[in-house]
């Protein structure tokens, strides 16, 4: 399967993107601290489904330029929208994993005329007291610094494997790892974007078809399931085990729950 990779420019400078197929549009958006390579599994599977997969790199990660000072999620959505409009779609639809989601449902409220469908993946809706407890964690993990012998990068692997339990895939381990590495000292700016998001107030305001899709041994599984009590009306998927590395996990069987819903005649 053929992939063709640009750039669009943003407040942040450029950002990177992807496209596999030439069907129905899908915009991707990835968890942090990742890049659109995230999906790399299941780009070839969607498009042989008739899905045009476009997997963005949000600025800060993958081959996007690096934002200057700390993004919102609307900043983050801004520049997918001129990813959207250097394309000419005039509708598509669009789907986030953990702080993809969260940028999946602003630009749902922001373009309702244009954002077609809406794929929460892992929707990370969290109280404050939650919140501060990742935070904390994210903060006390060690700092990645380069050593000669490189035992920074067995560091690095076993502060990946710390918030990964369960971990089984060792090619996802692999790049989420070296995902990291690219994002350096700002892998944090997405946690600290979808962290201040009143991410509660916009999935009220949804008003396009939504699926919630979650996996059992996400980390943060509890917060989709809190989003499907708030909006009961929205479609609830869940594969389960796994991880956050779900879609390395079980590729098949993700792209199957994503299409379904994607091509589901209204």
């Amino acid at each position: 399967m053929d992939f063709s990779k640009s750039y669009s420019q943003c407040r942040f400078g450029q950002i990177h993107y992807q496209i596999c197929g030439s069907g129905k549009p899908l915009i991707l958006c990835h968890q942090s601290p990742s890049s659109l390579e995230m999906f790399q599994s299941v780009y070839p599977l969607l498009a042989k489904k008739g899905v045009m997969a476009i997997g963005v790199d949000t600025p800060g990660y993958g081959q996007s330029d690096v934002p200057k000072e700390q993004p919102t999620i609307h900043d983050y959505a801004e520049c997918v929208m001129n990813i959207i409009k250097d394309l000419g779609l005039e509708k598509t639809a669009v789907l986030g994993h953990h702080t993809g989601a969260c940028i999946a449902a602003e630009l749902a409220v922001m373009k309702p005329d244009l954002i077609t469908q809406v794929i929460l993946n892992g929707p990370p809706l969290m109280t404050g007291e939650e919140k501060q407890v990742m935070i904390k964690a994210i903060e006390q993990a060690p700092v990645t610094v380069p050593q000669k012998d490189g035992s920074h990068l067995i560091d690095l692997w076993n502060k990946r494997i710390g918030f990964t339990p369960g971990w089984t895939n060792v090619e996802a381990m692999h790049r989420g790892v070296v995902q990291m590495l690219r994002a350096d000292e700002n892998d944090f700016f997405g946690f600290q974007a979808a962290f201040e998001q009143d991410l509660h107030g916009l999935l009220l305001k949804i008003e396009q078809p939504t699926m919630i899709l979650t996996n059992t041994g996400d980390d943060i599984y509890f917060a989709a399931l809190r989003a499907k009590e708030i909006r009961p009306d929205f479609l609830f998927k869940e594969l389960s085990g796994g991880t956050h590395d779900i879609v390395d996990e079980q590729p098949e069987a993700w792209a199957e729950i994503v299409t379904e819903f994607f091509f589901e005649k209204k």
